[in-house]
């Protein structure tokens, strides 16, 4: 048999630092922590989007899955995707006064994509 590997007990000398908080500042340190760990995922997944997540927020908006997966490869094709596609539709409609089913399909046949790209300022 092979002998496992132990861990050397050294609990009392890590908690050195948090024996003398009580329960309420305990538990704000462990807030704090915990948000300091999350903070970087969270400004991760604010700035920074997925084809999934956009065809999933499309299907949300009454696009069928085919036409979700059309408008998410054009706003890539045309460099809109950090914008989200669904925001690209919503502007267009907008901008157009159209409903949003109709500036989604409008999009999907190429139609004013320029004219989104200029609302947001993309010289691409």
């Amino acid at each position: 048999m092979q002998k496992k590997n132990v861990r050397p007990d050294d609990f009392e000398k890590r908690r050195k630092h948090l024996k003398n908080l009580s329960d309420a500042k305990l538990k704000q340190k462990f807030w704090e922590l915990a948000e300091k760990t999350v903070d970087p995922l969270v400004k991760l997944a604010y700035k920074n989007t997925t084809p999934a997540i956009e065809r999933s927020v499309l299907l949300r908006m009454g696009f069928s899955s085919l036409e979700a997966k059309a408008l998410v490869e054009k706003t890539i094709k045309h460099g809109l995707i950090s914008k989200g596609a669904g925001h690209v539709v919503y502007r267009l409609s907008k901008i157009k006064n159209l409903e949003i089913r109709d500036a989604g399909l409008a999009l999907i046949k190429d139609k004013y994509w320029k004219m989104v790209k200029d609302s947001f300022e993309v010289k691409k």
